[in-house]
């Protein structure tokens, strides 16, 4: 397994190009969350816009914690983006979202740097936690519950804001891990830049649980294959870090808006901006 991870890893460096596909031309393995019916049960996946930066993708652990990649959060200096410069919109959908808030708090999986070459140690630890200044209530985005075990068994599913997607929520239902070593899995998921910090979704129970987080994307025969840590122990000690007092700017109060089934405001993706993964 360590010649495998070696091998994806050269080619995970290499400059990629990278397709963009159109919001009315999703490769057929996605699903375009297009009508508010078929967002039902993804809610607490929303697209993070980060002011001066760019966007990734986050979910909802809990009520007032997002779940997303550590290089999602960091300039090139590795500072934190200050949290209120950080804006999470639940189910985002053209404009539309269930809920969204500001953040309060950023935490950072000690030991992440943004300016080390990129391997297995910086992906292991390429995980951040957002506390939102004001909670989201269950009702509108319940959170999603980080799986049980590291090693899931069956297929696995990624929701994500991608390039060229970015303005509604892409749903891929059956994508594979292809390795697991080093804490790391290596899965043939359909991502792309922007997907960064996604949920990666397994079963645990009737409810996908988040298995893992988009950290990084590459290619290897001509395939993108797609990159993320193990969650073991990370969370509780993010979690820890917050409540220890991580950066954290006065609170704002959160924009709260229910959608119905039609409503849009067709506000476009044309000018968004996505981090590199």
């Amino acid at each position: 397994m360590r010649a495998f991870l070696s091998l994806i890893f050269t080619v995970m460096f290499c400059v990629l190009p990278v397709q963009a596909h159109a919001a009315d031309s999703l490769p057929s393995e996605l699903d375009s969350a297009d009508r508010r019916a078929e967002l039902i049960g993804w809610e607490g996946v929303g697209r993070l816009d980060m002011a001066g930066k760019g966007t990734c993708t986050g979910a909802l652990i809990a009520s007032d914690l997002v779940l997303t990649a550590a290089h999602c959060v960091l300039d090139d200096n590795n500072t934190p983006v200050a949290p209120e410069n950080i804006l999470f919109r639940a189910g985002l959908r053209h404009g539309d979202y269930v809920a969204a808030s500001r953040g309060i708090a950023v935490a950072v999986t000690p030991g992440y740097d943004m300016t080390a070459k990129r391997g297995p140690a910086q992906i292991r630890r390429d995980v951040a936690l957002i506390k939102l200044a004001s909670p989201i209530a269950r009702a509108q985005a319940a959170p999603f519950a980080v799986h049980r075990s590291s090693k899931p068994n069956g297929e696995l599913m990624v929701a994500s804001y991608g390039r060229g997607r970015n303005s509604v929520l892409s749903i891929q239902r059956s994508c594979h891990v292809l390795d697991f070593a080093q804490d790391i899995y290596t899965f043939d998921c359909d991502i792309t830049y922007g997907s960064s910090g996604a949920p990666v979704f397994a079963y645990d129970g009737v409810r996908p649980a988040i298995v893992s987080v988009v950290s990084s994307i590459g290619q290897r025969e001509g395939k993108t294959l797609g990159f993320g840590m193990a969650l073991t122990d990370r969370i509780d000690a993010l979690k820890r870090q917050i409540a220890l007092g991580a950066p954290q700017t006065v609170a704002k109060p959160a924009v709260v808006k229910r959608i119905t089934v039609g409503t849009s405001r067709g506000t476009s993706a044309g000018n968004s901006k996505f981090l590199r993964p």
